[in-house]
């Protein structure tokens, strides 16, 4: 049983059961069903009403408040809602905890949907948290659901939360019950001090994972297991580590004669694909996990490198400059079938399939600009959705809406480098700083926590 599973309270399995936990009937279909429509991008966000969570004490109440925060502003982070200020509420938390909203109460403030919910500590010192989700513009209950954890666990239980919510109103799957993994960066250009380090997408609950001793690059999260696979320097030469964050034991993935970089999981979290340098030519390998055997992809001349594998395994998508320029291609799992995917000016690169599989992240380069970009596994329908001095490093929240990145910022200090993640949505949209205590690169985004 997962973590999330405990915490979800599923009594038969099903949602009826989670209903009627709380006491209230199933909901009967909306005639005109609230939702919004997030694949062609949102010109304003939805006006949702966000109530603190009812407790029956001092300690439920301010927790209750809390998750309550946490949810708002996990949503409003989206960019596809906008919370309203509770300062205008015309019913308090405990008026719906026992009672039905005052729909005409809550349109006259422009809500079209609320969210209320309920916090109690039982006997055996563990948190219950009940939410309820109105659609205001229909008078209609859509959602309620009922969570079950420990105190501690108060913020994954805000953030499970909203991606129901995120859920119920998009018709998507959520991504705030994530972490992100990145290289924190501090100290001047010349003695740069590079750690693995780890957040919440919220950015709480950060912690380093390495002590900086050892330059860390591009590190990936396993999609089935909470490890990470990175790229760091040993004796001044590039090797591949897997690194567990549960327990913090990292090791080496194999002793190969020549330069290893680049690393990515399958998924099916069995293998990793990477780059190894040989002989003066780069190639693209896996090495599976549980036998340790290596097997050569690509074997062209010039680099290739950045593999990233499509959802369901069968492609992998890397760049190569076999053409001449740095460009993107595609081929089969074995290596065989392969095509080149973009023909633009510049360089491209670092190239990232999308969880959904309809979608290529990439960087491109065009004289002294970068640009962060999309492009169908066909080739087609290529977008650039932000462009910079110096942006890189694309990752895709598990929900295949949203990429984060890194941006170098002029530093304004001497430093020489001021480099800090952002996040957007496919459309281009809801660009965002995301908040690290230090400088940040190479971000990657982990799978919901399970």
């Amino acid at each position: 049983m997962t973590t999330k599973t405990r915490l979800l309270m599923k009594l038969a399995g099903a949602t009826g059961a989670l209903l009627l936990s709380l006491g209230v009937a199933a909901p009967q279909e909306a005639r005109a069903e609230l939702r919004i429509d997030i694949t062609r991008g949102v010109s304003e966000p939805l006006p949702i009403a966000i109530t603190s969570f009812a407790g029956s004490g001092g300690r439920d109440a301010q927790m209750g408040a809390d998750i309550s925060k946490v949810i708002s502003d996990d949503l409003e982070r989206s960019g596809l809602f906008k919370p309203l200020d509770p300062r205008g509420f015309l019913q308090t938390p405990d008026q719906l905890r026992t009672g039905e909203p005052r729909y005409q109460d809550w349109k006259a403030l422009g809500a079209q949907a609320l969210v209320a919910g309920n916090t109690t500590t039982g006997g055996d010192g563990r948190m219950k948290v009940d939410f309820r989700l109105w659609d205001v513009a229909a008078g209609q209950y859509m959602q309620g659901l009922s969570y079950s954890a420990s105190p501690q666990e108060w913020r994954r239980i805000a953030h499970i939360v909203a991606d129901a919510i995120y859920k119920r109103l998009t018709g998507e799957d959520g991504y705030f019950d994530t972490r992100i993994v990145y290289v924190a960066e501090s100290g001047p250009a010349n003695v740069r001090k590079k750690q693995l380090a780890i957040m919440d997408q919220d950015s709480a609950n950060h912690q380093f994972l390495t002590d900086g001793q050892t330059l860390v690059l591009t590190p990936r999260f396993s999609p089935t297991s909470q490890e990470i696979t990175y790229m760091s320097y040993f004796n001044k030469k590039p090797r591949v580590y897997l690194f567990n964050i549960d327990t913090g034991r990292q090791e080496v993935l194999g002793d190969f004669p020549g330069m290893t970089f680049a690393p990515r999981f399958s998924p099916d979290g069995n293998k990793v694909i990477m780059s190894m340098a040989q002989n003066g030519n780069t190639d693209i390998y896996t090495l599976d996990l549980r036998t340790r055997r290596q097997t050569q992809l690509t074997d062209a001349p010039g680099i290739d490198t950045g593999p990233s594998y499509s959802p369901d395994g069968q492609r992998i998508v890397f760049e190569s400059d076999r053409g001449g320029t740095q460009q993107l291609y595609t081929m089969s799992a074995n290596g065989s079938g392969v095509k080149r995917l973009t023909f633009g000016e510049g360089r491209y690169g670092t190239p990232v399939w999308s969880p959904r599989g309809d979608l290529i992240a990439f960087t491109r380069q065009r004289g002294s600009s970068f640009a962060i970009g999309v492009v169908r596994p066909d080739g087609t329908g290529e977008r650039i959705l932000t462009e910079a001095f110096h942006v890189e490093g694309p990752t895709w929240a598990p929900n295949g809406r949203v990429l984060m990145f890194f941006k170098d910022l002029p530093s304004g200090d001497g430093r020489g480098r001021n480099a800090k993640l952002y996040s957007i949505d496919i459309t281009g949209a809801n660009e965002r700083r995301v908040s690290t205590p230090v400088d940040g690169s190479d971000p990657a985004w982990s799978p919901l926590i399970p």
